[in-house]
């Protein structure tokens, strides 16, 4: 058999080197421990240049269909589990290559010809966030779904808004939850745009100077389903801005999911009340038998901080790298590979504790959160949730809004020194802060009325409210889609 300048004797580079690598220095600088997930994208990738190779008359006919044979059997036995990774081959390119050139020989050497593992692993790289992406992205609609499902059910009902964490307006509860819809609808919008840019084909770009070879580089990104180029070959080898910016989108929907985990946990508390969870999605105490804890929303909470760390890890990579390719680059992959796994994963799980899941023998749906309407009216009777509409109703009286403030702070202070609602104040009293209160200021008072008055666009208005669901539930029809 021809000798393999890829065995673990010798490296690719083996002949200009006296001595041999050092076993610690294998282990330090190895990545196929991790990077051998670009598995599928590395060999979708090397099938696009090889046949590209092929028509641009830089292989001949044969290479091609010994690469694609050997490939083919190189992939079975990774989805097998039967392939042997080695570490003294540093990566998953070089490794794949190795048992390619094992199989089919001469043809295997000539796979890597115009290109550079510097453009190979910025493609797959590029490759794989793409097919994660177009994962992400049903998951995000998967818990816009799900809230607006608990909206739906919840536009009469009451709860206190909230600033400061003190009691400031009363608000429907399906409104709070549609604010959270809109949060993660901007997060959409982000990952599609992270997308269009992480969609650009650096093959071609070689090592960072580009090629002598007539590459038709047009061809391999139609191949791959690239949208177009990296036009610059320095850029296209040492470009890391689409993982930060994965990264970066990944952060901010964890920060949403994180705020939302954060209400969950102060609802379901006995301090609120306002929720309570099933128990598939809390634990117990090892020492206090009461307890129930809501450790999934917990750790979705605690699991934001893991992700911004890797954003952090990541531009810190890159802020002191000279072009073009540097090493540093290798530790891209690992703090990306688990911003994906997180993300994925928290998405998944929030989505199923808010939506309840669905058995697949009955069609049953079983609720993941139950929502307690009664004591979150009662929390909206306290702290005085009507006085800004007491303040409007001396306004439509025609008192200055600045003056109307003035009164109604001393109602609210009266009702303090009684420890009764503004509602439950006696007309009489009320009329002697301000002759301009009327018997119909009542209305005004009631939580229901605070609500109804609420009727601009994107208020908590009942009416309002459900036209937002229904503007939501359009959008992420799966027709309006395609």
């Amino acid at each position: 058999m021809a000798h393999n300048p890829l065995d673990k004797k010798s490296q690719a580079w083996s002949a200009l080197f006296s001595e041999p690598m050092s076993a610690l220095v294998q282990r330090y600088t190895a990545s196929v421990g991790f990077d051998r997930r670009l598995a599928q994208a590395d060999i979708a990738g090397s099938l696009a240049h090889a046949r590209m190779l092929a028509a641009q008359r830089v292989i001949p006919a044969q290479d091609l269909a010994d690469i694609e044979r050997g490939l083919a059997q190189v992939a079975q036995e990774i989805e097998t589990g039967r392939f042997e990774w080695k570490l003294e081959l540093e990566d998953v390119h070089l490794n794949i290559e190795a048992r390619l050139t094992q199989l089919v020989g001469d043809a295997g050497k000539r796979l890597h010809t115009g290109r550079s593992r510097n453009d190979q692993v910025a493609t797959d790289i590029r490759l794989w966030l793409r097919g994660e992406i177009d994962a992400i992205a049903p998951l995000l609609v998967q818990l816009q779904r799900a809230l607006l499902e608990l909206a739906a059910q919840h536009t009469d009902t009451v709860m206190p808004g909230f600033t400061h964490l003190q009691v400031a307006q009363p608000v429907s509860f399906a409104h709070h939850l549609l604010a959270y819809v809109e949060m993660f609808a901007r997060d959409a919008e982000r990952l599609a745009d992270v997308r269009r840019r992480t969609n650009r084909l650096p093959l071609g770009a070689a090592a960072l100077a580009g090629t002598s070879y007539p590459l038709d580089r047009e061809a391999v990104a139609r191949a791959l389903g690239f949208d177009g180029l990296c036009e610059n070959s320095l850029d296209a080898v040492s470009d890391r801005d689409f993982a930060l910016e994965f990264a970066a989108f990944a952060s901010i929907t964890m920060v949403h999911v994180s705020r939302l985990a954060e209400e969950i946990v102060l609802w379901m508390s006995q301090n609120f009340g306002f929720i309570d969870l099933a128990d598939r999605y809390c634990t117990g105490s090892s020492i206090m038998p009461q307890k129930r804890n809501p450790d999934v929303a917990e750790l979705a909470r605690g699991k934001s901080g893991r992700v911004i760390g890797h954003l952090m890890a990541l531009l810190t990579l890159m802020k002191g790298q000279p072009l073009a390719y540097n090493k540093d680059n290798q530790e891209d992959k690992e703090p990306l590979f688990d911003t994906v796994d997180t993300l994925a994963a928290t998405l998944r799980i929030m989505a199923e504790m808010v939506g309840g899941t669905v058995d697949a023998a009955t069609g049953a749906r079983s609720g993941g959160l139950r929502v307690k309407p009664e004591a979150m009216r009662a929390a909206a009777t306290r702290g005085y949730a009507t006085a800004t509409d007491l303040a409007d109703h001396l306004v439509k009286k025609g008192l200055p809004f600045r003056d109307a403030h003035e009164v109604v702070a001393h109602a609210v202070k009266l009702a303090l020194e009684r420890g009764v609602d503004l509602a439950e104040l006696p007309l009489a009293e009320l009329q002697a802060l301000h002759p301009s209160i009327g018997a119909d200021a009542r209305d005004a008072l009631t939580l229901q009325g605070s609500l109804q008055s609420r009727a601009t666009r994107g208020g908590t208005a009942p009416q309002r409210v459900r036209e937002q669901i229904e503007r939501h539930r359009l959008r992420l029809a799966p027709e309006a889609a395609r």
